[in-house]
């Protein structure tokens, strides 16, 4: 997978619409995200962590007026509740982008609106076609089933008017080489197979603007104040806009292209398709790679208001923690695929991984290692050959996982370590030995374990990395063990 930076990382997740306040499915976007963000840290690379609010187009409109609130007013509040994820998923991203911000967003979406139509591939016509306003975007007969949306389980509505037209297929050739020879590398290879198959039917020409009479909530189009940007121009560009697109500033040339988008498998094509066709347009490098994960489906049916099965972010943190939210929604949900939520599975995750693996585990050895004070540590000596060996092969695998984007795969290669210092600890019996030599070197091997272990979930569980990491610490000559409470206290259930 291409998407090691030698210098730097620039990683950017979709931006949410605000019209609703986050769910689980915004929650494993931006954790996914911010694993690859971290990871790349510890990596010594220099990394720029991107997210961000989309607060135009019709659906915020309707939904503002169902609120009695204005559309201002309105996304204020919902994106309130967006960029406090940051404290309660313990996110590390380095900047939150607004689509309503007019000085830091509107002058760069218009600049790239402006290069486009100086490239001759912006044409006005009339059009009369069926808009989804779940997906704000125009569709066509084949995108339904039995005139219904997929996604959003509602008929779109038949829409007449002039509009502003990109010129889309004239770079559908070109898009589909890139992503053949993987210059845009979408992952995985099932997401790239779907969009190269558009491709090669040829993509249409995209609307790209809205009449201002009927949808003034938006950003003007440069050359003809009478038109809104179409939502999706205006919310692409903030990859660019939110780096200093507008006076193509130093830290927009340090940081663009980006390294990676992290997005749902929804907005595929307007992120593999749409967006390439605007940055060939305008002259601009292609991002490296689309990291495409699926949906999260709740006791097997997807997420609805009518069904009244929306789970919170935030009710589920307050109920559970950061970290155990963190590791299942990592661990539980395929990184490619869609995957399911229940309660009952969350608790016996929990139960069985958290609080009776690592949690028993650091405890365990933290309850004896600490009566021995500080350990005389050499590596060379102290760590015994199949230890050494475990070690040095699951922080091998660990890398090749998380580099192929499989991060539940990887979380997976970690608990292998878990369950291998643990059959090293009921083997050894250090509770039983009597030898204080021998049983200090068992307890440096569990606590080898352990501390790789710690410094493995710093990605994925960073609080429970550093509560590890502060109860077993090893310096050049010396280990020191302090038993601080339990990680995870096991969870009573029915």
């Amino acid at each position: 997978m291409s998407i090691h930076a030698k210098e730097k990382f620039y990683i950017t997740t979709a931006i949410d619409y605000a019209n609703a306040k986050p769910h689980i499915g915004h929650a494993l976007e931006k954790i996914q995200a911010d694993v690859f963000a971290r990871y790349y840290r510890i990596k010594r690379e220099e990394v720029f962590f991107l997210t961000g609010s989309d607060e135009h187009g019709v659906k915020i409109v309707r939904a503002a007026e169902a609120a009695g609130k204005d559309q201002k007013a309105f996304v204020d509040g919902n994106t309130e509740a967006f960029k406090n994820l940051k404290n309660i998923l313990n996110l590390s991203w380095d900047r939150f982008i607004r689509t309503s911000d007019v000085n830091q967003h509107w002058p760069g979406a218009q600049k790239l609106w402006t290069k486009i139509f100086e490239a001759g591939d912006l044409y006005k016509k009339k059009y009369r076609g069926l808009y989804c306003i779940g997906h704000e975007a125009f569709v066509t007969e084949k995108d339904l089933e039995g005139g219904i949306c997929r996604d959003h389980k509602k008929a779109p509505e038949a829409v007449e008017e002039e509009n502003w037209f990109f010129r889309l297929s004239k770079y559908s050739k070109e898009i589909e080489l890139k992503i053949k020879n993987d210059e845009l590398r979408i992952i995985p290879n099932s997401r790239k197979n779907e969009i190269l198959a558009l491709c090669e039917q040829g993509l249409d020409d995209v609307s790209f603007s809205r009449p201002r009479k009927d949808l003034s909530w938006g950003i003007p189009v440069p050359n003809d104040p009478e038109h809104t940007m179409y939502v999706w121009c205006d919310a692409l560009a903030n990859y660019i806009t939110a780096v200093g697109y507008e006076n193509e500033t130093p830290e927009f040339k340090k940081w663009w292209p980006a390294d990676m988008h992290v997005i749902g498998k929804d907005i595929l094509r307007f992120h593999a398709a749409i967006w390439p066709g605007m940055l060939l347009s305008a002259g601009l490098p292609l991002p490296k790679s689309v990291f495409v994960h699926g949906f999260i489906t709740v006791e097997r049916e997807k997420m609805s208001k009518t069904v009244g099965n929306i789970i919170g972010a935030e009710e589920l943190i307050q109920k559970y923690g950061t970290d155990p939210v963190r590791y299942y929604l990592l661990r539980e949900i395929p990184s490619y695929e869609d995957g399911d939520f229940s309660y009952k599975k969350f608790e016996e995750r929990y139960n069985g991984d958290l609080a009776n693996g690592i949690g028993n585990l650091v405890s365990r050895v933290a309850t004896i290692g600490q009566k021995l004070g500080n350990i005389p540590f050499n590596f060379a000596e102290d760590i015994v050959p199949g230890t050494k060996e475990k070690n040095s092969s699951v922080f091998a695998l660990y890398d090749e996982k998380v580099a192929a984007g499989r991060l539940n795969e990887a979380l997976g290669v970690v608990w292998e370590l878990v369950g291998f210092a643990d059959r090293y600890i009921n083997e050894q019996k250090p509770w039983a030995i009597k030898d204080e030599a021998i049983l200090k070197t068992v307890i440096i091997n569990a606590s080898w374990c352990i501390g790789s272990i710690g410094n493995l979930l710093a990605p994925f569980l960073p609080e429970t990395s550093e509560r590890i990491l502060s109860q077993i610490k090893f310096s050049k000559d010396a280990l020191e063990i302090k038993k601080e409470g339990t990680l995870f206290p096991r969870l009573k259930t029915d």
